[in-house]
C-alpha cells in the first residue's frame, strides 16, 4: 500500500498498478482504490489496509481485562458484567451473580459492549493466550510449535516413567490400580523393559524395570544393552540415591528434565497415552474417566482380572507393540525391524554384575556366630559356616527385607545370600496386620497411609508378592501389645451379673439364673422412687399403675 501511495505522490499511479495489487491481495480493484483513499486520510491505514477506522475511544485489552479473563476462565460475558459492576460502583462479588444488564441498557462510557470485548480479545490476544487464560498452561501448550528431535541410533537415549493403569485389578481380595514402570528407546520406539507393581511404585520398581531393560537374554531380548542417556522427569524414585548410584556404576548419564515439561520426553508420554487407548480401555475393570463431580460407574457383576492375569496380558501387548505395531515415525517399520536394521554396537552387562549394580549398598558388617546384624535383625545363610569374624559388605533390594546379598569387603567377591533368621509364619504376619489395622482405626488415622503395603515389582507373570518380613519375636511382641491395649479384650462381661428383675415380671428360667438375686432392681427412669414398695423377699418392687398413673 505504501508503494502505491508513493506512486500516486509522484504522479505515476495507473490502473494497471491497482489491478496488479488487487490480484495479489485477492480483492477487487474498487477495494484497493478505497484503501488508497483511507490511507490518504490516516497514515495507520497504510499499515492495516481494510481495518476499522481508529478512534480515540478504541477499546484494547488491558492487564486488568487479562486478569479478569483468567479469573473467569475465559468467560467473556462474566468479564463484561464485572467491568460494568466496577464502573457502577457495585460490589465486585455481585457481578458474577447477575445475569448482566438487560438488552438496551446503556453502559457506562468506559465499559465496552459484549461485541466490542469479543472483537478486542480476538484482535489483541493470540489463540494460545486465549486458551491459556481459559484452561491453563496445558491448554495453551496445544497451540505452541515444538521442534522434533532428530532420530538418533538405538540405545542413544532412553526415556522412563511411572504410569498408573486406569484398570481395577484384584490384589489379595482388594481392587487396586497397578502401576507400570517402563523404559522405551527413543530411536526405535521399542519398549526395552517393564515392571508392574500392585501398589505404589518405588525405587525397587525402577531397578526391576532397569534389569529387564538391560538384559538381552530370554525372555527379555533382543532389545536391551546399556543406553548412553536416560531421561527422567524429577521423580523422586528415579532420582533416589540407589537408582542414581546404579546408573553411575553402569556408566549411564541421567538427564533430569525440568518440572511440568512432558513434551521433553514425548516418546514415553506417547506410550502412556497409547497403552490406555489401545489396550487398557478394553479390559474389565477399566476405570472410565467420569465427568467432573461424577463417580466412575462399573457394572455390579463385572469380574476383575487378577494381578497375574493382568501382567500376562500386558506383556502380550508389549510383544505386539515391539513386533507387529508400526508407529508413524518409523515409516512402516516395526520397532523390532528398526532395531535390527540399526548397526550400532550394543554394550552388554553380565546378569550377575547387573544384579550387583542394581542393589542398595548398606555398608560393611562383621560376620559373627549369630550371622549378620542388619537393621536390628539377624540374617544367616548356609555358606557362613566357618566364616565368622570376616568383614563383609551388605547389599539389598529396597523393601525386600527378607533377604540380603553379601560380598567380601576386601575383594568384592560374592559370598551368597542371607535370609532373615527366625522369620514369622504367614499366620502370625496376618494377625499382626489385623492388629495394626484395628489400632489405626482406633486412633482415627488415615488408614490408607498407615496401611500402605509394598508389593514386589514383576517382570514376568506371577502372583503378587507382598513385601515386609517379620521375625517370630517381633510378631509375638506386637500381638501382645495389641492384645494388652484392646478394650474389647480387657472387658470382663460376666464379672458382675445384672440385677434380678421385679417379682411381677415374667422372666425365662434361662435368664433368671444369670442374675444376682440379692441386688435391688433398678428404678425405671421417669418414676418416683418413693412409690416403690418392698417385696416379700426384701427387694424393691414398683407398684402397678393404670394409664392415668393411679395405683391398682
Amino acid at each position: 500500500m505504501r508503494r502505491l501511495l508513493a506512486l500516486r505522490v509522484r504522479g505515476g499511479l495507473t490502473s494497471g498498478h491497482v489491478r496488479v495489487a488487487a490480484d495479489a491481495l485477492g480483492v477487487s480493484e474498487r477495494t484497493v482504490w478505497w484503501w488508497l483513499a483511507e490511507a490518504g486520510l490516516d497514515e495507520w491505514a497504510a499499515d492495516e489496509p481494510g481495518a476499522r477506522a481508529r478512534t480515540r475511544t478504541r477499546f484494547t485489552i488491558t492487564p486488568e481485562v487479562r486478569a479478569l479473563l483468567a479469573l473467569w476462565k475465559g468467560n467473556v460475558a462474566a468479564v463484561q458484567r464485572e467491568l460494568a459492576a466496577r464502573a457502577a460502583g457495585r460490589p465486585v462479588a455481585d457481578a458474577g451473580a447477575q445475569a448482566g444488564p438487560p438488552p438496551g441498557t446503556c453502559l457506562p462510557p468506559d465499559v465496552p459492549s459484549l461485541t466490542t470485548l469479543h472483537r478486542a480479545i480476538r484482535r489483541d490476544l493470540t489463540p494460545g493466550e486465549r486458551a491459556g487464560l481459559a484452561g491453563g498452561e496445558r491448554a495453551a501448550r496445544k497451540h505452541d510449535v515444538f521442534l522434533a528431535r532428530p532420530r538418533g541410533w538405538r540405545n542413544q537415549v532412553w526415556e522412563t516413567d511411572h504410569v498408573q493403569a486406569p484398570v481395577l485389578v484384584e490384589v489379595d481380595g482388594v481392587a487396586r490400580r497397578p502401576w507400570i514402570t517402563w523404559f522405551t528407546d527413543c530411536a526405535t520406539n521399542a519398549i526395552t523393559g517393564v515392571a508392574v507393581t500392585p501398589g505404589d511404585p518405588s525405587r525397587e520398581s525402577v531397578l526391576s524395570a532397569l534389569r529387564s531393560a538391560v538384559l538381552r537374554e530370554e525372555p527379555y531380548g533382543p532389545f536391551g544393552g546399556l543406553p548412553e542417556k536416560v531421561r527422567v522427569d524429577r521423580g523422586r524414585d528415579f532420582l533416589s540415591r540407589t537408582v542414581t548410584a546404579a546408573f553411575g556404576l553402569l556408566d549411564v548419564t541421567v538427564e533430569d528434565l525440568p518440572a511440568y515439561t512432558p513434551h521433553l520426553k514425548g516418546t514415553v508420554e506417547g506410550l502412556n497415552r497409547a497403552v490406555e487407548s489401545m489396550f487398557l480401555a478394553a479390559l474389565p475393570g477399566y476405570a472410565r474417566q467420569p465427568r467432573p463431580g461424577k463417580r466412575a460407574s462399573r457394572p455390579k457383576d463385572e469380574v476383575l482380572l487378577g494381578f497375574e492375569d493382568f501382567t500376562t496380558r500386558l506383556l502380550d501387548w508389549m510383544l505386539w507393540w515391539n513386533t507387529e505395531h508400526r508407529p508413524a515415525p518409523l515409516r512402516g517399520k516395526t520397532p523390532l525391524e528398526a532395531w535390527q536394521d540399526d548397526p550400532t554396537p550394543l554394550r552388554d552387562v553380565p546378569a550377575a554384575d547387573l544384579w550387583t549394580f542394581t542393589l542398595e549398598d548398606a555398608g560393611t558388617r562383621t560376620l559373627t556366630t549369630r550371622g549378620i546384624r542388619f537393621k536390628k535383625r539377624d540374617y544367616v545363610g548356609p555358606w557362613m559356616t566357618g566364616q565368622a569374624g570376616i568383614q563383609v559388605r551388605v547389599r539389598f533390594m529396597p523393601h525386600h527385607d527378607h533377604r540380603i546379598e553379601v560380598y567380601h569387603a576386601a575383594t568384592g567377591r560374592y559370598l551368597g545370600p542371607a535370609d532373615l533368621a527366625d522369620q514369622a509364619t504367614d499366620e502370625q504376619i496376618s494377625a499382626v496386620r489385623r492388629a495394626r489395622s484395628a489400632r489405626a482405626r482406633r486412633l482415627k488415622k488415615d488408614l490408607q497411609a498407615s496401611q500402605r503395603e509394598r508389593y514386589a515389582a514383576a517382570t514376568q507373570p506371577e502372583a503378587p508378592r507382598r513385601l515386609g518380613a517379620l521375625t517370630t519375636a517381633q510378631a509375638e511382641a506386637e500381638l501382645a501389645q495389641a492384645t494388652g491395649t484392646d478394650l474389647s479384650d480387657l472387658a470382663l462381661r460376666d464379672l458382675i451379673p445384672p440385677a434380678a428383675p421385679p417379682a411381677g415380671w415374667r422372666t425365662p428360667a434361662s435368664l433368671a439364673v444369670l442374675t444376682t438375686p440379692g441386688l435391688p432392681a433398678p428404678v425405671p427412669s421417669g418414676r418416683d422412687s418413693d412409690s416403690a414398695q418392698p417385696g416379700p423377699d426384701g427387694r424393691t418392687v414398683q407398684p402397678t399403675t393404670d394409664e392415668d398413673g393411679d395405683a391398682l
